[in-house]
């Protein structure tokens, strides 16, 4: 039934521009988040944060576990990038709202996350990252299969 869901969603998101959230706001909201992670394009760096989570740039429309560079991941969130699965912005507002029960239902394993920090609601976190990553292509719906 989960993967149902995560392609339902998938095939959703591909059908819609963006989903609905607040850039600014998520900012500021960024702020909880940058004490693992920053958000640069080589050089470039949009908002400075630590490293012991993942560069956050590119993450929407980004395999789950393949930022380039970061060797610290989880290996579930490893395997679940193995799966093709790949971030959309609705999929990753419901990760952040409990990493290791989202990687368990995805991978139907009990799994864990590195992630301890749980959000919520990353409605407006999620929107500033798209807004400041590049810009993400619509999925078409043949790829969203890859979500399963």
């Amino acid at each position: 039934m989960t993967k149902f869901f995560v392609f339902t969603a998938a095939a959703f998101m591909a059908a819609t521009s963006a989903y609905a959230g607040d850039a600014a706001k998520g900012e500021t909201d960024f702020k909880k988040c940058k004490a693992c992670h920053t958000i640069a394009n080589g050089d470039d760096v949009i908002f400075k944060g630590g490293k012991t989570g993942p560069n956050l740039y590119g993450v929407v429309g980004r395999a789950a576990g393949a930022q380039e560079d970061f060797t610290k991941y989880g290996k579930d969130i490893v395997a679940l990038g193995a799966t093709g699965f790949v971030w959309t912005e609705e999929l990753l507002i419901e990760y952040t709202k409990d990493p290791k029960k989202f990687l368990s239902a995805q991978l139907d394993t009990a799994a864990k996350s590195k992630m301890s920090f749980k959000l919520k609601d990353a409605t407006d976190v999620v929107a500033y990252l798209a807004s400041v990553g590049p810009v993400v292509e619509d999925m078409p719906a043949d790829d969203a299969a890859k979500t399963e």
